[in-house]
This record gives structure tokens, C-alpha cells and sequence, in this order.
């Protein structure tokens, strides 16, 4: 099946701002085409263009495909006021957030508008002559967008961000998660954090809360990009790093399967149990790591739990060698399993 793109916040910013400083002319335009950073250029339906005392603003719509993008649908808005200051200056309005930690591409204090899409909006905005210009980008219920990304663990308040390295999201994009994974480790290693937890989602940030104390950016969450991870990781001035969730995602690194989305293969339950097997424990004819682990008493659970969390310690130590790390299986409950390496470095509650 082929998927349909869509265009980023950036390219929206763009377009908007470019709609805008027509506006300020008295033009109403229904689209404008802007050039994309991609080299190509794209074409956006403008969903108002108005022009009211020093500055005049447009609003585009987000298209971000069939991409499960939470900002595809969202409204951006650039309001462009012009001045003879010779740069063109942003701000963040309602629903962009302000950059408040250091490590990502904008220094603390700036909107959460990345270098790219500036660019871009520079861009648009020469094509009309507009070179002076203080630009204010929005996003409609951009604060409240925001808390189903991971901005608040990069240190970005206020909304979110906006971005865009080609101008084009392409669907179900596993590089843009892994950027954002990779930006993640740059906020905690720039905010003076060596001792990282890495985990797969939600449930295993819990876990490792509920078990150490932490800081919000000392946790980052992988979803599925675990070579990207670990590969950013060993360009980076660790102390220590902890790998930590449910054996049904941690357990594919001990194949060497660090994309752990299930499109890449699903959990290898067959192969857990022939580790139980092996460990002369029995198990039934469940579908699940979760099956494989709970159909054991305490006991079993143990040792099974052991072995599969040394197994995944050998495949990271592997691949991160020179830096002491540790695993740390987690059950459904957010309770732990078993665990291998040294856990003094993160402070046990």
C-alpha cells in the first residue's frame, strides 16, 4: 500500500507567513507555493488571510498524510509584522513552546521553532520582499498538543515545537522518531546527565520511576529505535546507562532485532520458550512473552527473567562496549521481573 505524505509545521509556518505578508499588502490570496528545504516547492490553501493594525496574519491547515502524525489537522498561524530592524525575528505566540534547556538546535530562551523551518519562512518570505519583519508563529491548541509528544521532557514549555528538516513528513516516518530519540540524549548529556535510563514507552517510564529517583530528562523513551539509540549513545560522555521495560520489546535486542516495531518482527515467543525449556521449566501454548513469564510461579518467573536479561545485557554491552550498563526486566504492573549489572548508579527509592 502506498502511503501519502504531508508537509510539517515548518512548511505550514512558512506558507502562512508568506500569506501574510500578502495580506499586508491588502492581497487576500486563497494558496501560495512555497520552496520546500528539500529543493522542490509545494502549494497550500491559506484558510484566512487577514491585515489589522501593525501586522497582518494567515492561517494554514496541516496535512501530515496518512502519517499518525498528533499534529496533522492542527491550525498554524504566522502574523507577520513588518519593521526596518533588517532581520527577520521570531516569537512564539499561543501553542508554540519556548526552548527552556540547553542540548537542542535553539539556545534556551528562543521559540521552539528549528532552524530549518526558520529558514524556510525566511525563504517565503523574500519571494514577496519582506526581509524586516518580526514573525509570531501559533498553533490552535498547541499546549494542549503538546503533551502527547515528548516536549516536556526536552525542556520545551508552552506548546510545541515547530519543525521540519525537508518540509515533507513521510508517513509513519521511523527517522523522525529516531531524531527525536537522539535529541533527547543531547538535552539530558547538555543538562549535565551521564547516568541515562533508556526505555521502550510509557509504561516503562513508569516503572522506572516508581523504582528510582530521577530526573525528567535523566529517562528517555526509545519507542523502537534502539540502534539509533545505543549507536548516539556511544558518541556521548556516559557515566552509566540502564536498559529497562517488558521483556517483550527488550528481548528482540538479544537477536539483534534493535528496530523493535513489530513491522520488523514480532516478539519472538517461541524462542523464549525454548529458553524456559532449557531452564527445565514447562510453559502452555501461550501467544505472548507475557503468557511465557506469567504461566510460571515466582520461582520460574526468576530465573527465566535472569537469563533473558543477561542475554540483552551481552547484546548492549555488545554494541556499547566501554560503558558499565545494566537491565532491568519490568512486568506488566510496572514490578520487576529480574535484572542484571550494577544498579548504584540510579538512586533506588
Amino acid at each position: 500500500m502506498n502511503l501519502r505524505g504531508g508537509c510539517t509545521t515548518g512548511s505550514c509556518a512558512a506558507a502562512a507567513a508568506k500569506a501574510a505578508a500578502l495580506a499586508w499588502r491588502d492581497q487576500t490570496p486563497s494558496e501560495v507555493e512555497v520552496p520546500l528545504p528539500d529543493g522542490t516547492r509545494a502549494v497550500f490553501a491559506i484558510v484566512a488571510a487577514t491585515r489589522g493594525g501593525d501586522s497582518a496574519q494567515a492561517t494554514v491547515r496541516k496535512d501530515a498524510g496518512d502519517d499518525p502524525d498528533v499534529t496533522n489537522g492542527c491550525l498554524v498561524t504566522s502574523a507577520v509584522r513588518p519593521d526596518a530592524g533588517g532581520t527577520i525575528r521570531f516569537a512564539a505566540g499561543p501553542g508554540v513552546g519556548t526552548v527552556t534547556l540547553p542540548g537542542l538546535p535553539v539556545p534556551p530562551g528562543e521559540p521552539a521553532i528549528n532552524p530549518a523551518p526558520r529558514r524556510q519562512i525566511m525563504a517565503a518570505l523574500a519571494e514577496v520582499g519582506c526581509t524586516s519583519a518580526l514573525v509570531t508563529v501559533s498553533v490552535a491548541d498547541g499546549e494542549e498538543i503538546a503533551q502527547r509528544t515528548f516536549n516536556g521532557r526536552l525542556g520545551i514549555v508552552g506548546g510545541i515545537s515547530i519543525l521540519g528538516t525537508s518540509g515533507r513528513v513521510r508517513a509513519f516516518s521511523h527517522p523522525a522518531i529516531a531524531a527525536t530519540v537522539r535529541a533527547s540524549i543531547d538535552v539530558a548529556i547538555a543538562t549535565g546527565v551521564s547516568t541515562l535510563v533508556l526505555v521502550p514507552g510509557h509504561h516503562g517510564h513508569r516503572a522506572v520511576h516508581a523504582r528510582f529517583r530521577l530526573s525528567a530528562q535523566q529517562v528517555i523513551e526509545v519507542a523502537d529505535s534502539w540502534g539509533e539509540a545505543v549507536d548516539h549513545l556511544a558518541t556521548q560522555p556516559l557515566t552509566a546507562v540502564l536498559v529497562a521495560g517488558h521483556p517483550s520489546k527488550l528481548v528482540k535486542l538479544a537477536i539483534g532485532q534493535w528496530n523493535t516495531h513489530v513491522s520488523a518482527g514480532a516478539a519472538p515467543v517461541g524462542l523464549m520458550r525454548e529458553w524456559a525449556s532449557a531452564l527445565g521449566l514447562t510453559t502452555p501454548a501461550v501467544p505472548t512473552i507475557d503468557g511465557v513469564f506469567t504461566s510460571q510461579d515466582e520461582a520460574g518467573r526468576t530465573k527465566l527473567a535472569t537469563v533473558v536479561a543477561q542475554r540483552v545485557h551481552d547484546a548492549i554491552r555488545q554494541r556499547l562496549p566501554g560503558v558499565p550498563s545494566a537491565v532491568l526486566l519490568t512486568d506488566m504492573n510496572c514490578g520487576c521481573w529480574g535484572q542484571t549489572g550494577d544498579l548504584t548508579p540510579w538512586e533506588i527509592r
